[in-house]
């Protein structure tokens, strides 16, 4: 049976072009919207989970099921579609295989899961070493930032990245490693082989930050 292509399209940004997500703001503002809203975030967001269960499917063994956050949290819509990957021996640590989609692009990276981090086997010391110490020249169309910084940003390409790029900004800080596809490509590209491409160039350094020894 030949392989169903998921796509996503330049509209599925688009979604997240509005001003209100808290559904007591839309009520009071835009009460009209509000039917239409969850409608079309409950259409986009099944095209999101199907796109993430293909990708499990062709990632091959050793994963755990991937972690798709839903479309609303119960109080406000979603800015944007997370998910993410580890594997099933990793699973208790705080290193994910992020995928992120927002108003400006789809992004596939390598994360410290801070959300998870006080739960985490593994401490963030070996997260940081495994991503100061990772072959910069096989990353080259990849790019580099700062947990701390907005997932709207532009990041500086690994190719030319100045020094201070990898520098961490305090003991608390971490580098994420990732490549994005900007809104106006998607629907050029398909979604769910450039994300299963993506992840496995990263699986070796995702494989590095559980093998470094402190």
């Amino acid at each position: 049976m030949p392989r169903q292509t998921i796509m996503l399209t330049p509209q599925s940004c688009d979604l997240f072009q509005r001003p209100f997500f808290q559904f007591v703001q839309i009520r009071q503002y835009q009460p009209e919207t509000e039917a239409q809203t969850k409608a079309d975030y409950k259409a986009a967001w099944q095209v999101w989970r199907t796109l993430i269960l293909q990708v499990a499917a062709e990632l091959g063994a050793g994963f755990a099921p991937p972690h798709i956050e839903r479309w609303c949290n119960g109080w406000q819509v979603r800015a944007h579609f997370f998910a993410y990957f580890k594997y099933q021996t990793h699973a208790d640590t705080a290193v994910i295989l992020s995928l992120l989609l927002n108003r400006r692009r789809l992004t596939a990276s390598l994360e410290w899961h801070e959300y998870r981090a006080a739960r985490s086997t593994l401490p963030l010391a070996c997260y940081q070493q495994a991503l100061a110490d990772f072959p910069h020249a096989e990353f080259a169309d990849f790019q580099i930032w700062h947990g701390s910084d907005s997932e709207y940003a532009d990041y500086p390409a690994i190719a030319t990245a100045p020094p201070e790029a990898f520098a961490l900004r305090s003991p608390q800080d971490f580098l994420c490693l990732g490549r994005h596809l900007d809104r106006d490509q998607l629907g050029q590209a398909d979604s769910a082989a450039w994300l299963v491409e993506t992840l496995h160039r990263l699986l070796p350094v995702y494989e590095a930050c559980h093998n470094v020894r402190l």
